[in-house]
């Protein structure tokens, strides 16, 4: 190859110095509307008695088996415990892991988005065991 072809080539590859990226938007001012619509969507992925005690037994970087889970919430259906699980892996909060075995062996890990919601649920603990109690 011809060191005018090879130039051209390199000069090819390279397009970060060429290409402009327009600068990342502000984000849109909380409004009281924008708000309501912001809790309705975290409402919906995290609805469901068994979501939340789901997340707690994953935190901090747990992996469980699907049997791990259910002896660690005894209360729950396997087919309840199925359903949640689903929706939240389609949700992009649980991870599920498959390992192609006899007998087959699925695991169960939060994902970085789901792990993210540790310091939230924290401060709503927090939250709810500083409440007065109701005067009556």
């Amino acid at each position: 190859m011809s060191a005018a072809k090879m130039s051209y080539a390199v000069e090819m590859t390279r397009t970060d110095e060429k290409v402009r990226y327009l600068p990342e938007s502000k984000p849109e001012p909380l409004t009281p509307s924008s708000a309501a619509i912001g809790v309705e969507n975290v409402l919906r992925i995290l609805e469901g008695r068994w979501k939340l005690v789901i997340l707690f037994h994953l935190f901090g970087g747990k992996v469980l088996r699907f049997s791990d889970l259910e002896r660690a919430i005894p209360a729950i259906s396997q087919k309840m415990l199925i359903q949640q699980l689903r929706q939240m892996e389609a949700d992009g909060i649980v991870r599920r892991i498959v390992h192609h075995q006899v007998p087959p062996k699925v695991e169960y890990c939060l994902t970085d988005w789901g792990q993210a919601l540790c310091p939230a649920l924290d401060a709503l603990l927090k939250w709810a065991a500083g409440k007065e109690p109701a005067e009556g």
